[in-house]
């Protein structure tokens, strides 16, 4: 198995800062815009956003947590089905918001095709927009694009992208994994 380290250090702390800055050019203040991070690792990069926006516009952002797991187009499929659902969490009203869907990778698009299905449960959003910390952008199945990138990476299906947190990993980084054949 080959590594590559796509992004790490001070490296990754400028990109969310980065991503934190595009955010206020769109969305000025926030007071009607908010972050949802996608279950389950969306949501560390919502948490990490929410607290970079604060310190920068010196108001807290609303943020919350959705689950997708009962709206995945997998989910009664043989040897996907989850043993525990996560928790959605969103204490804001959603309708006539403008909801930045938050994720890590972005990949088929499939995950985000069912967080627009979820989220439709809150109310219907004034806007929806998607920030990712990595694009694979070849490898789409259903047609999603960002609106916000942190990076982009080409890869193909047999290779993995991992993004490690500082919070459940202890370290932050992004790695391409390439099997060796």
């Amino acid at each position: 198995m080959k590594q590559s380290i796509l992004l790490d250090g001070p490296k990754f702390q400028i990109t969310i800062k980065r991503l934190c800055q595009q955010l206020i050019e769109n969305h000025g203040d926030f007071s009607n815009a908010a972050l949802i991070g996608i279950q389950p690792r969306g949501t560390y990069l919502a948490k990490r956003l929410a607290k970079e926006l604060k310190e920068m516009i010196g108001k807290d952002v609303s943020t919350g947590i959705l689950d997708i797991t009962f709206y995945r187009d997998d989910f009664r499929m043989k040897g996907s089905s989850p043993l525990l659902a996560n928790s959605t969490q969103i204490d804001f009203i959603v309708e006539g918001k403008d909801v930045i869907f938050v994720d890590d990778v972005l990949w088929t698009g499939r995950t985000i095709r069912s967080a627009m299905d979820a989220v439709q449960a809150f109310g219907r959003s004034g806007k929806i927009e998607l920030l990712v910390l990595v694009d694979r952008r070849f490898s789409r199945q259903i047609p999603i694009q960002p609106d916000y990138i942190g990076i982009q990476v080409d890869s193909i299906d047999s290779q993995k992208v991992i993004v490690s947190w500082e919070e459940v990993d202890q370290e932050d980084s992004i790695v391409l994994i390439t099997e060796k054949k």
